[in-house]
């Protein structure tokens, strides 16, 4: 099951984490991002011990998106070591997020 982000556990979640991880930032009204769930649970089964894959709900949690100038959802975010190394926004192919872990794993 994907993980669970939040503004409370961000810091110790991702910042403080080594692992790669990818934040899939959406609203439970965002058409798109209803459509990656499927994807983002996919991957989290798949990268199970290798990385963390997740959901922050923009609604719930103000903070990471205002901190990180989102202005669009879906938007991914991927850390490694706690340092943001990519941002894509828009709706993607599960490859493409494949793509991005593996080049940081």
């Amino acid at each position: 099951m994907a993980h669970t982000f939040t503004d409370a556990n961000f810091q110790t979640e991702v910042i403080e984490n080594s692992t790669v991880t990818v934040i899939d930032l959406w609203a439970e009204w965002c058409g798109p991002c209803r459509l990656m769930t499927p994807v983002i649970e996919e991957l989290s089964k798949e990268y199970e011990g290798r990385a963390v894959i997740g959901k922050l709900n923009v609604d719930e949690n103000p903070e990471v998106p205002t901190n990180y100038n989102v202005r669009g959802i879906p938007t991914f975010l991927i850390f490694k070591n706690g340092e943001l190394k990519d941002k894509v926004v828009g709706a993607q192919t599960k490859k493409f997020l494949q793509d991005k872990i593996e080049a940081l794993i």
